[in-house]
């Protein structure tokens, strides 16, 4: 954990295992982390930082969000082609959803929708997040393994960010495509600023792609800001309209194995980084 005003770290969260995504239930004084080589989610009081609890889930749990509308956690597992509910105070497991595909980023709509990309089939589903159900799903073509996902909750627009350098826009009220835009390539997250209708792409190329809400049915490409290879996770402050992104140096990947066939580049111990990014 770290103090976003001076950089100051203040604390770590143990226990997790190759850590994926974290999510934060307020009114709980609940985090949670996925952790994706182990299928447990960990709970941790937000104050403390102290561990609460380990849950099993689904293999590859990956994205993960609080949904204040049912006050539930859900998690997004890939290779399970599933999410899981739990509950925010108790963290206990709830029930599954299948969704057919692997899931990537997903959001809530905050009225009890949830939108989560499938990467594998180029798609977006709605999901019921009271009855634990998908209700709609709907092409991105031609959007390629959507990974990153944002939404503006006002204009019901979601921002699906794609691994063949495109942001795709759907309606989520029709699931019509608006439009896609040109962005970096190895898109990961991707967030939208209401305060300033900005949409923002992290991409693996050390670029972040700003895109502008002219209005719902149009959006333009205001450029790419250089970053730093690998800075691909990101999360934005809506109050200051700052951006975060972490990376690390990099060596050379490991020799390809059977079950890693093509391992991803060694992290340089002592390199890891928060960069902040003023608006």
């Amino acid at each position: 954990m770290v103090d976003p005003g001076t950089g100051k770290q203040l604390g770590e969260i143990v226990g997790l295992n190759r850590a994926h995504g974290i999510a934060f239930a307020y009114e709980a004084e609940h985090g949670f982390a996925t952790s994706g080589a182990d299928s447990t989610v960990t709970m941790f009081d937000l104050k403390t930082l102290h561990l609460r609890r380990h849950t099993m889930v689904a293999p590859d749990d990956d994205a993960i969000l609080y949904d204040p509308a049912t006050k539930r956690i859900f998690t997004f597992n890939g290779d399970a082609h599933s999410a899981t509910a739990l509950d925010a105070v108790s963290g206990k497991r709830m029930g599954d959803i299948d969704l057919g595909a692997g899931p990537e980023f997903a959001v809530s709509a905050g009225d009890g929708k949830l939108y989560v990309n499938l990467e594998d089939k180029g798609a977006v589903a709605e999901i019921d997040a009271a009855a634990m159900r998908v209700t709609r799903q709907w092409s991105l073509a031609p959007c390629e393994n959507p990974s990153g996902l944002a939404i503006d909750r006002e204009h019901h627009r979601l921002f699906s960010g794609c691994r063949n350098q495109v942001m795709a826009i759907s309606d989520a009220t029709t699931g019509a495509l608006v439009t896609t835009l040109p962005i970096g390539q190895g898109v990961d997250a991707c967030r939208f600023d209401p305060g300033t209708q900005l949409a923002f792409a992290s991409n693996g190329d050390g670029t972040l792609t700003v895109i502008h809400e002219e209005s719902p049915a149009q959006f333009v490409v205001v450029g790419n800001v250089p970053t730093k290879r690998g800075t691909r996770t990101m999360e934005i402050d809506l109050q200051t309209h700052r951006l975060y992104t972490v990376t690390a140096d990099f060596g050379p990947p490991p020799a390809p194995t059977a079950e890693r066939p093509r391992p991803r580049p060694s992290i340089l111990p002592g390199t890891f980084a928060l960069l902040v990014l003023d608006p």
